[in-house]
């Protein structure tokens, strides 16, 4: 299997979301990493079909996925930022209900989905309506209604979005178990989110790609090294104004930085190695300006 973005494209008016993009894809975890805005969503909408490229292609195994149409969406499983449901349905009757709009004949339809909320681990939650479940557990029956066709590319938007840690863990672990023998691209702002589940990580930002590869070779490609260094309390604002700072911790001597930065920034600086935190801070933050800091 494969799919590949050919000099993919979509302006809104005069606005560019999607800018030339080039990438092959097969079996695998993909991880879609950049801030809000950055053109994730609409990328993930034309992989999904449900947006038209302004040029370009997307191709499935050589074709074209708009020509192939009912053809290509029964490969497919998606996962939008906000999906909707009837909130008096029950767990089981919701995926029953969008098993039937996917055209699974009954019999295969009850099979699979209790096969799915075991999967997804809300047996217990089965005949509990949807209002009634925390943002975790319907994010995990979004997941359960996007594999009951048992699709070859699932496409997860921001799928932990709003969860607390415990959830976020549970959610990677589920997605790296899903991602056996099938593509899955996951959109995220939250680096843990792709981190050490990603098999290959793409950076997005205004619409073009940045850079792409392992998490390693993310890291290795920000020129700029990391430091740390302790600073008196009444420093911290000057080092903020002149350099990215990608974590500080009040010590009782002072502050410890973590400062991202071509040079050593102070005489006590010492170089430590970069995180995928560091490598998103150095591509799509700021440093912090003129704003007074208070330790």
């Amino acid at each position: 299997m494969e799919l590949e973005f050919k000099d993919l494209t979509k302006n809104f008016g005069g606005f560019t979301a999607v800018d030339h993009i080039n990438l092959v894809m097969t079996n695998g975890v993909y991880g879609l990493l950049g801030v809000n805005g950055a053109g994730k969503t609409t990328l993930m909408r034309m992989l999904c079909t449900l947006l038209l490229p302004t040029s370009g292609t997307i191709t499935y195994n050589g074709k074209n996925i708009f020509k192939m149409d009912g053809e290509y969406r029964k490969r497919l499983g998606y996962l939008p930022q906000e999906f909707g449901f009837y909130p008096e349905f029950t767990v089981q009757d919701y995926l029953l209900y969008i098993a039937s709009i996917k055209g699974i004949r009954p019999a295969v339809a009850r099979k699979r989905v209790k096969q799915l909320v075991a999967k997804v681990g809300l047996s217990k939650a089965a005949d509990k309506k949807m209002k009634k479940l925390s943002g975790g557990m319907k994010r995990r029956a979004g997941v359960a209604q996007a594999m009951l066709n048992d699709p070859e590319i699932l496409v997860l938007d921001e799928p932990t979005a709003g969860l607390d840690p415990n959830e976020r863990i549970r959610f990677r672990n589920l997605i790296s178990e899903l991602s056996e023998e099938r593509l899955v691209l996951l959109s995220t702002h939250i680096v843990s989110d792709i981190e050490y589940i990603a098999n290959e990580i793409w950076l997005m930002k205004d619409g073009t790609l940045m850079h792409k590869g392992t998490a390693d070779e993310i890291i290795n490609s920000m020129p700029e090294q990391v430091w740390q260094c302790f600073v008196d309390k009444n420093m911290v604002s000057e080092y903020m104004k002149k350099y990215k700072i990608s974590n500080m911790k009040a010590e009782p001597q002072g502050v410890e930085l973590r400062i991202i930065a071509k040079e050593r920034p102070s005489e006590n600086a010492r170089s430590t190695q970069a995180s995928l935190e560091d490598v998103f801070l150095y591509y799509f933050g700021e440093k912090a300006g003129g704003e007074d800091v208070a330790i």
